[in-house]
């Protein structure tokens, strides 16, 4: 039991604001000790980071007792207003806020009342009859056509695809990835046989000599990834405790980095560097630099495990797969990696299967569901670009995972997981009760996911979802060109850049008012003129509800005189400087900015109380 000795629980809590203690029901205390802990201060003191400014926490917090209706309503009505008036500003962030395509709350809200799991492998129903894998499965289909793997999926061909929903974002789909490739390399035993016959497309050797008897690397793998992947990536790494390729090297090869001057080894492979269009480079990975860091490793027998990236999340950047593929191959046959015998069940030690000495996973969290659509408007002659070839048309891709919330938009995080079968590693146990085999990272799985994909893909055809891309490259385009413009306005270098066929656009970080309003991201990037110094970045994503209505009204407010702090201080420089062109214009409208957001908050703490 808890005793209060230091007498806490007379903080005022919960939407009354009456003390902790008068709050508490006999049943949960004993004289003055307590069977729950009472609060040390007030939370609303604590939880200054949380961006709540239009909405009183204090109205959600919860009391032992039920809420009133009047107390539910008001706190309900708190969060409607905040998150509606977050919606009509959000653009800096790579995911749909409103969904202007489809109705989900109709259609599917009935479900909200009910529980769907789909615990277990998708392609089995399972003991748990309330599941939609049904659903799942056809959901599966459809972006395994999108994404040219053979389908539907049949236990009797390896080649055919395998994957599932899952329940959080592309971050669930890396971590499995990379535990699948982690022990696919380091040769445990695959979950339905494997490859039996060697895949004419990789090459490589095919019998004779075996370069995995000996060498003492040849179930160590080492995973690549550029400096512009996501952040998930390393923290994948970590919890699967694969090393990384600059750990490695600085234990093992110190001082003998092939890329470097002074040898030393980079935890990052680089991407390209800065060029006339993108000044802090446009975010695609060095594909000299990675090709000579894989060819030390494979020398040495590592089995190379790589991440590649469609899609950056800052900058938007694809990486050019099938260019990568096609460079590393070699390498990979020149080392025996392009196909090898693996020996992997103890059972049966005289058996062996064909496996890749390589793994390479494209995180296509944001752009691997659009740009099939984007390459089929290119064929159509809709457009002038394309993106790269990404998918399992490449023989060398071993998996795939893409965020449902980022595209096509969903209402809570989600995505798919996509391999081939043959890859597909055994689980370490194989629970009865469940009725299906365990070979997904999650375990019980939302099985309303599902039904968002599929209801979406119901909805939208392939002449809608082109549209809706071009609709967003044609918001892109004319984003980049309001904020170019607006920096010669200014007289003031925005370092406005775009990456070739990004829904981003990086600008210098604007005041903090404005970066909370708009929901922006910030990045400091390596300064490209001075070394040793950083630039402060934000973006904005053009998603399908961005507008340019949005863009026009993003834009009027940079244009305030106080919108970047680095032009107020020049302008205090300037404004005594004679003839100083700056100096005579501006100055009236300062602090308007501060002042709209302060009406925002007051125009919400309104809307609350006149719908009460």
């Amino acid at each position: 039991m808890y005793k209060d000795v230091n007498n806490q629980n007379v903080v005022p809590y919960g939407p009354n604001r009456k003390g902790w203690q008068e709050q508490i029901p006999t049943l949960a205390k004993k004289g003055d000790k307590y069977f729950v802990s009472p609060p040390q201060a007030d939370p609303n003191d604590i939880y200054g980071g949380l961006k709540v400014e239009l909405l009183d926490s204090t109205d959600l917090q919860l009391l032992p007792r039920a809420l009133t209706e009047a107390e539910r309503k008001r706190a309900l009505l708190r969060v409607e207003t905040h998150e509606e008036l977050y919606a009509e500003t959000y653009l800096g962030q790579q995911n749909q806020s409103v969904f202007l395509d489809v109705d989900f709350q109709t259609h599917l809200s009935r479900y909200m009342n009910t529980l769907l799991n789909n615990i277990g492998d998708p392609f089995i129903s399972g003991s748990l009859g309330k599941n939609t894998k049904f659903a799942e499965c056809a959901v599966l289909d459809y972006y395994a056509s999108l994404w040219n793997a053979r389908w539907p999926s049949d236990p009797k061909d390896p080649d055919s695809h395998w994957g599932y929903v899952l329940s959080m974002g592309s971050t669930e789909g890396n971590l499995y990835s990379l535990l699948q490739g982690r022990d696919y390399l380091k040769g445990r035993p695959l979950h339905e046989g494997g490859q039996k016959v060697p895949d004419r497309e990789l090459g490589g050797e095919t019998a004779g000599a075996d370069h995995t008897i000996d060498n003492p690397n040849a179930f160590r793998p080492i995973a690549f990834f550029s400096e512009d992947r996501h952040y998930s990536i390393l923290k994948a790494l970590r919890a699967m405790e694969i090393p990384a390729y600059g750990d490695v090297g600085a234990a093992e090869y110190p001082g003998q980095c092939p890329i470097t001057e002074d040898g030393h080894w980079p935890l990052n492979v680089p991407s390209l560097g800065p060029d006339g269009a993108h000044p802090v480079g446009c975010g695609v990975v060095d594909i000299d630099k990675l090709e000579t860091l894989v060819e030390f490793f494979a020398a040495r027998g590592h089995p190379i495990l790589l991440v590649l990236t469609v899609g950056t999340t800052f900058k938007g950047a694809h990486d050019p797969v099938d260019d990568i593929g096609k460079r590393l191959m070699p390498i990979f046959r020149r080392h025996g990696l392009a196909q090898r015998r693996v020996w992997a069940d103890p059972a049966h030690p005289a058996h062996w299967d064909w496996r890749t000495g390589f793994w390479i996973h494209v995180d296509g969290a944001l752009g691997a569901a659009y740009l099939p659509f984007l390459e089929m408007a290119y064929h159509a002659g809709e457009t002038a670009q394309r993106g790269p070839v990404f998918d399992f048309r490449l023989p060398y891709i071993h998996s795939l995972v893409m965020s449902g919330h980022k595209w096509p938009g969903t209402p809570w995080p989600t995505g798919i997981y996509m391999t081939k079968r043959k890859y597909l590693i055994k689980p370490p146990e194989d629970p009865d009760y469940i009725g299906a085999p365990d070979t997904t990272f999650a375990g019980s799985r939302n099985g309303l996911s599902p039904l968002l994909l599929w209801w979406y893909a119901a909805v939208m055809s392939y002449d809608a979802q082109v549209e809706r891309i071009l609709h967003c490259q044609r918001i892109a385009e004319y984003a980049e060109r309001r904020l170019r413009e607006l920096s010669d306005v200014l007289q003031f270098d925005l370092w406005v850049q775009r990456s070739p066929l990004s829904l981003s656009i990086l600008f210098r970080k604007p005041n903090d008012a404005i970066t909370s309003t708009y929901s922006l991201s910030t990045q400091y990037v390596p300064s490209p003129d001075r070394r040793g110094e950083w630039r402060n970045y934000a973006h904005i994503y053009c998603m399908g509800s961005v507008d340019e209505q949005l863009i026009d009204r993003f834009v009027e407010e940079l244009s305030e005189p106080e919108a970047f702090p680095e032009m107020a201080a020049e302008e205090m420089e300037l404004k005594h400087t004679p003839g100083s062109e700056r100096s005579r214009h501006g100055n009236d409208r300062c602090g308007r900015t501060e002042d709209s957001v302060c009406a925002r908050q007051r125009g919400g703490d309104k809307a609350v109380n006149n719908l009460l």
